[in-house]
């Protein structure tokens, strides 16, 4: 079905649209169903806000909670609830201790519960476009009987056709197992869960089990629930995302590693910086960033390990000028904490950069904390390849930065095994030489065309990063202890 033939009842929740291809369809009947404190209130509560926005007629009806409550939790997000109907049906004792007869057919064959009734009527008499049923598990408990349930929930539905309204049910989830009926009785249901870690904040996830007569994108999507209330971030998939650039090679300023690299780094490519801590890898990656901003690109550098503050003043030490902010010429350093947030907000804060601040250039420093943003490990290789292919669908040269554990020797190990991923990998490793402990770089790989074969030795100073010509007299500089050919002395460019 062609989603733009369709209108759409806009939620109001930042990222629910794209995940359901524009919003619901309007009249139809959904379901929201999680475990308590999951966001269904808040959904609910959003959705109703975008329908007064629009200048729709809102109806919130209340089996739960109190309207002093709902507006205590609107304040708690900034909002009112004004221009919202509240209808509040807090059931009282005799009524779910099993004793009372409750019965709910159609409505035109027999008189209804008195809690329908008074749902029915205020529909009626408010005709709202948007209404919201908190929730169902008080009905399922009024009910009694699983049938008896199933009858009053298809005499709702039956209920509200034809009377452009579109319905939004919550539940808690206080049935044993999935409650299918509701499931096969709604048009659309949307799960929210949330799992919370050994440390840290609670990742939260939406999936859209069903949605009739739309397409929508399957699969778990990040959420959170901040003040503001609730921002959906939509799983990345690569293949939807792309923009037309011209490749060429963007160089470092460093005519040395621009040689070792085979003249550059080429756009739309990807990067792996990978050795022990303190070796370079994250200066590296800088000096490619301020490059670019000197040029007029924009970059930007996600860091998950170093504070921002250490990162600017080391930078400034090795005369690397990193003109803060977003636009042309300017480089923007974003520290992200991997305890508080999700992989799905980081590829949503990566794309805005991308989208909409034009960068060119991407740092990601490093996968190891990117590697603690995971809720499972195993699924970080799977999201790692949509994030890098939509980098490189977009033009932006991306580099990843790998710290491996050990400092010297060749039995160095990686937290996660990205080399295949990427395009290029350089690796930098320590090794001791004339009683000092020095570094040396090589490119191991590179996909978009020929690199340098040889091992430079590589150091830093105010000046920026040096590299020497090939190790043409040290054997065995990986192994952290190499053997010197040729006369004492000569090493073939060793600095």
């Amino acid at each position: 079905m062609d989603k733009q033939a369709v209108r759409r009842s806009k939620t109001g929740i930042p990222g629910l649209d794209e995940v359901v291809c524009g919003g619901l369809i309007p009249s139809r009947l959904y379901l929201v169903d999680g475990s308590p404190g999951a966001g269904k209130t808040t959904f609910a509560l959003q959705y109703l806000l975008e329908g007064v926005r629009e200048g729709e007629r809102c109806l919130y009806v209340t089996l739960s909670e109190t309207r002093e409550e709902l507006a205590s939790g609107a304040k708690s997000h900034g909002w009112s609830l004004d221009g919202i109907e509240v209808l509040e049906l807090i059931a009282n004792a005799h009524e779910l201790d099993g004793e009372s007869d409750l019965t709910m057919l159609n409505p035109s064959e027999v008189e209804l519960t008195e809690t329908t009734r008074k749902v029915i009527e205020a529909v009626e008499r408010f005709k709202p476009n948007r209404m919201i049923f908190d929730s169902l598990s008080e009905m399922r408990l009024l009910a009694q009987s699983s049938l008896r349930y199933r009858r009053q929930l298809l005499a709702l539905k039956q209920f509200f056709i034809g009377r452009e309204c579109t319905v939004i049910m919550l539940d808690d989830r206080t049935a044993d197992g999935p409650d299918l009926q509701l499931h096969s009785i709604a048009h659309g249901v949307i799960a929210l869960d949330f799992k919370p870690p050994p440390y840290g904040q609670v990742r939260r996830e939406l999936q859209v089990l069903k949605f009739r007569g739309s397409d929508f994108a399957s699969g778990f999507h990040d959420f959170a629930i901040r003040q503001g209330g609730i921002s959906v971030f939509p799983r990345l998939v690569a293949s939807d995302h792309g923009a037309s650039f011209q490749r060429a090679l963007i160089a470092s300023g460093v005519t040395a590693l621009d040689t070792l690299l085979g003249g550059g780094i080429e756009r739309g490519t990807s990067t792996l910086l990978i050795g022990p801590p303190g070796c370079g890898k994250s200066t590296i990656a800088l000096q490619y960033a301020a490059a670019a901003a000197e040029r007029g690109d924009h970059s930007v550098a996600f860091i998950f390990d170093e504070t921002k503050a250490a990162l600017m003043a080391r930078s400034t030490g090795l005369g690397l000028r990193l003109d803060e902010g977003t636009g042309p010429g300017k480089v923007m350093v974003r520290q992200i904490d991997p305890v508080e947030i999700s992989p799905g907000e980081f590829a949503h804060v990566v794309r805005e950069s991308v989208e909409r601040d034009k960068a060119r250039v991407v740092i990601i420093d490093s996968l190891n904390g990117y590697l603690n943003a995971m809720p499972q490990n195993n699924y970080l290789t799977s999201q790692l390849h949509e994030l890098l292919s939509y980098l490189n669908n977009h033009g932006v040269a991306t580099f990843l930065v790998v710290a491996q554990s050990g400092m010297m020797g060749t039995n160095l190990v990686s937290p996660v095994d990205a080399s295949y991923l990427a395009d290029s990998v350089v690796m930098l490793r320590y090794f001791e030489h004339a009683g000092k402990v020095k570094k040396a770089i090589s490119v191991l790989k590179k996909r978009t065309g020929a690199h340098e074969e040889s091992i430079r030795a590589m150091w830093f100073d105010g000046g920026g990063i040096h590299l020497t010509e090939p190790l043409l007299r040290l054997r065995g500089v990986f192994t952290g202890v190499p053997v010197e050919l040729g006369s004492e002395g000569d090493t073939g460019g060793a600095h």
